[in-house]
């Protein structure tokens, strides 16, 4: 009887013992699924997007105008600038002017935009200026109703910076370097919580480098021609460093010179700025691929806010809702899941709001197609 007993006792306590184990893993797994999902950052994509400020389709796939760089009411020295870009055929043209880009990225990458070979990119929006341009870069939707100038008004839609930066996989983790003092404005600093570092901003944080700190000397006391727009050796330098020591995985990096130096009229240094942001944009590139953050786990994607005319001539100085061409534009894009097509012909009309959604996918966002209508670009 008593041995019974002691089956029966033990037997209900093997019983207790389980249903206590399947109790406390029924626990956990609720206690799991109620965490928000982690991600190694190692793993995730990086993504650095780049634009040269009303940089013309035209030199992107001709190179030096020809109607241009011998025109003396807009080159000081036309044999100088004739010896250093001027060659017989556009592709030799456009190779002398960006070579990084006509070497390097044509064999790994891909360029959209030449409209002599039906490949055609444009804007949605209809202002054709910058602050209407860099909202729709940003945010993947034209906004001609509140979106109306380039004054520095904060920016009532979200940019996929913005929306990085709120996300989980990516907080913290995002940041803006600009030579035009808008786009503090543009991204929305104060809400979106990017830090941007724009105009002659000078790095703040604590644990400055030693080029931050001579950058922070320096930029002071070197003047711009402009008053709303730095030099952009400087926007450069504080984007590379910010990625040598944070290692951002959104980072945005847009030159301005490009276009101040067209509105000045001046061809020469519109050409010399286009050819130094080339190379500048071959450093950045050089540098991830050197880097084990970066290495092999990169895209680069390149764009311009607008174009600018060429009917009549001096219109090349001007954009605008009125200035025809002034809404034509062009895509670059290479590095990690990026297909090697090179120079892209005769493909479907692209537009500019296809970028957001783009970079979205690429980071693995969740995208709102209310707000992001359109389709995002096949980069396979």
């Amino acid at each position: 009887m008593g041995e019974k007993l002691n089956v029966k006792r033990g037997l209900y306590q093997l019983n207790y013992i389980a249903n206590m184990n399947t109790k406390i893993l029924v626990s956990l797994l609720l206690l799991l699924s109620s965490v928000p999902e982690v991600y190694s950052q190692e793993d995730n994509t990086k993504v650095v997007l780049i634009t040269l400020d009303g940089f013309r389709w035209q030199e992107m796939f001709s190179g030096a105008d020809p109607q241009l760089i011998t025109n003396r009411e807009y080159v000081h020295d036309t044999t100088a600038l004739k010896k250093r870009f001027w060659r017989e055929t556009p592709e030799e043209r456009r190779k002398a002017l960006l070579p990084f880009i006509w070497s390097e990225i044509y064999e790994i990458g891909q360029i959209h935009g030449n409209r002599a070979l039906g490949s055609k990119v444009d804007l949605t929006n209809t202002m054709w200026f910058s602050y209407p341009g860099y909202n729709e870069i940003l945010t993947g939707k034209a906004d001609d109703k509140r979106i109306v100038s380039n004054d520095k008004i904060p920016n009532p839609n979200k940019t996929i910076l913005e929306l990085a930066n709120k996300s989980v996989r990516y907080n913290n983790k995002v940041s803006a370097f600009g030579s035009w003092d808008v786009f503090p404005f543009i991204i929305n600093e104060g809400r979106s919580g990017v830090p941007v570092n724009a105009g002659f901003e000078i790095a703040k944080e604590e644990n400055l480098t030693e080029r931050e700190k001579f950058l922070n000397q320096l930029q002071p006391i070197v003047p711009s021609p402009w008053s709303t727009v730095r030099l952009d050796a400087f926007t450069h330098h504080y984007a590379i460093e910010e990625m040598k020591k944070n290692h951002p995985e959104f980072i945005y990096i847009s030159y301005g010179e490009t276009d101040d130096f067209a509105h000045d009229g001046d061809y020469g240094a519109y050409l010399k700025s286009a050819h130094t942001t080339d190379a500048l944009i071959r450093e950045l590139w050089n540098f991830t691929q050197s880097d084990g953050f970066y290495k092999n786990k990169t895209v680069f994607m390149i764009t311009t806010d607008h174009g600018r005319g060429t009917k009549p001539l001096d219109t090349w100085k001007s954009h605008g809702g009125d200035i025809v061409g002034a809404g034509s534009v062009w895509f670059i894009a290479f590095g990690k899941g990026v297909s090697p097509k090179g120079e892209i012909k005769n493909e479907k009309q692209l537009f500019s709001n296809q970028i957001a959604p783009t970079i979205m996918n690429v980071l693995g966002l969740k995208i709102d197609k209310d707000k992001m209508p359109a389709d995002i670009l096949d980069l396979n």
